[in-house]
């Protein structure tokens, strides 16, 4: 018997450029497509049928997996490009046993999304072929899996309808769900009125506590703050412990490294790696393909952060203003943030993480000295802030920014959270003029490497 859980062929997704993607239904709309749902499923299974009929006449019926029948994605062969089309993913092909835990890393735009968002039956593939044999539970971003105009009750039974688990088996597992939320008194309240940061909560909580087969989650984790984050990722590690199947995608190389055993890297839409952990994570920041210089969240609504906060761009800037993601030693660096501030009764402030690729914190700056708002509340608009880091400062090795915007009291409320959002990197061109010198060998590769100002003398 295969231990397969899922199976992934030759699988690719291709978008119309302009094309508009359906928003939220009505409750109402949701209704009437209940009813006409099995209408459209009908004919949509007939047409598998009739390719899978087709097919097995040449190829045989495809083997059934011990976890049940598979649920197939068949689709005709990859049709033409053209200009007005971009194509999501290409030909992507990988199995995974149950039980394993994948990271998926890449670029933004390779192609991790969509490939989540076919496996858990979002979105349709253009061609290829998906074998699932097992219970999907996924957590995308911020606006899926729910249905807004439901509570948060409802939307908890709704989920666990949705994978065929019983009421009784939902509510014996409700209260562990709210209580890991931490978002008891809000259970009640239509989720479209939930903050981003609430919405993952209980979006996670209920994907990893209804006991799926497989578990897909996005980087979405990167909205809710560092305790909540690194709670998520304990239970991840709970859930694969636990024997179930892990898909995860993540800029954060520390969390994939500490949870995975192996990963997929996407590169433009293809598989460009499927190895160890350790080899995969070691080539995709060794060849510079997870640098990232700029992070744009262009609609409020779904960006991160709270009724408070909500984050618009954070850009790594070179000494001409310009979006850059590779610098010299000698170069000045420039860290800009921009982001709405909702409220005007709270005294903010922003820090930066500085984070080398092995996960380690270089240092932490915070902007609490220079802000004109030190000791006031920030007035309700738009913010721009720009940290300036000197040239000759940072050592050579790739560096990635995490953000946190806080309220400055006895709270310490955290707003808004980015992990890993950015990634540059610093290289040494073992010049003399810079802080080098004429040391001639390599330098070691600590946090730092700052030009200081020597005195040296004889003095007899």
């Amino acid at each position: 018997m295969s231990d397969k859980i899922i199976k992934v062929e030759n699988l690719s997704k291709r978008y119309r450029i302009g094309a508009k993607e359906q928003g939220y239904k009505t409750f109402r709309e949701a209704i009437i497509d209940g009813f006409t749902a099995p209408i459209r499923n009908l004919k949509r299974l007939r047409k598998l049928t009739k390719f899978d009929d087709n097919n097995a006449k040449g190829k045989g019926q495809r083997a059934k997996g011990n976890l049940g029948n598979p649920m197939p994605y068949a689709l005709s062969s990859m049709p033409s490009s053209s200009d007005d089309t971009i194509w999501a993913l290409r030909d992507v092909s990988f199995e995974v046993n149950q039980g394993e835990v994948i990271g998926i890393i890449g670029r933004n735009g390779a192609g991790k999304s969509t490939l989540l968002k076919i496996l858990s039956r979002i979105t349709e593939p253009t061609s290829g072929d998906v074998k699932l044999y097992g219970r999907v539970s996924s957590l995308l971003e911020v606006g899926t899996g729910f249905h807004p105009e439901l509570t948060g009750r409802e939307n908890i039974y709704l989920n666990g309808a949705i994978l065929g688990m019983r009421k009784t088996e939902i509510a014996r597992k409700f209260d562990e769900i709210v209580e890991f939320a931490e978002i008891e008194k809000f259970m009640d309240t239509p989720v479209k009125r939930y903050s981003s940061g609430m919405y993952v909560r209980l979006a996670f909580a209920v994907a990893a506590h209804l006991e799926p087969e497989i578990l897909l989650v996005d980087e979405v984790l990167a909205v809710g703050d560092i305790p909540f984050q690194k709670k998520c990722l304990g239970k991840m590690s709970d859930v694969a412990k636990g024997g179930r199947t892990v898909l995860f995608v993540s800029h954060n190389m520390q969390a994939i490294q500490k949870l995975c055993t192996r990963v997929i890297i996407l590169h433009e839409g293809r598989v460009v790696m499927d190895g160890p952990t350790d080899e995969a994570t070691s080539k995709y920041l060794g060849d510079g393909m997870g640098l990232n210089g700029e992070q744009i969240w262009p609609d409020i609504n779904n960006a991160p952060g709270d009724n408070v906060v909500r984050m618009h761009a954070v850009r790594v800037l070179d000494q001409n203003g310009k979006v850059c993601a590779n610098y010299d030693v000698r170069d000045p660096v420039s860290i800009e943030v921009e982001y709405w501030v909702l409220e005007e009764r709270h005294r903010l402030t922003l820090q930066l993480y500085f984070i080398n690729e092995m996960g380690h914190v270089l240092f932490i700056s915070k902007d609490n000295l220079d802000s004109p708002w030190r000791d006031n509340v920030c007035p309700i608009g738009h913010f721009r802030t720009t940290c300036h880091i000197p040239g000759d400062f940072l050592n050579e090795g790739l560096i990635s920014i995490t953000y946190g915007i806080d309220t400055i009291d006895v709270s310490h409320l955290n707003h808004a959270t980015g992990r890993d959002v950015v990634i540059f990197k610093v290289s040494d061109r073992m010049d003399p003029g810079g802080v080098r010198g004429n040391f001639p060998l390599q330098w070691r590769h600590d946090g730092v490497r700052p030009r200081l100002f020597w005195a040296v003398e004889k003095t007899t």
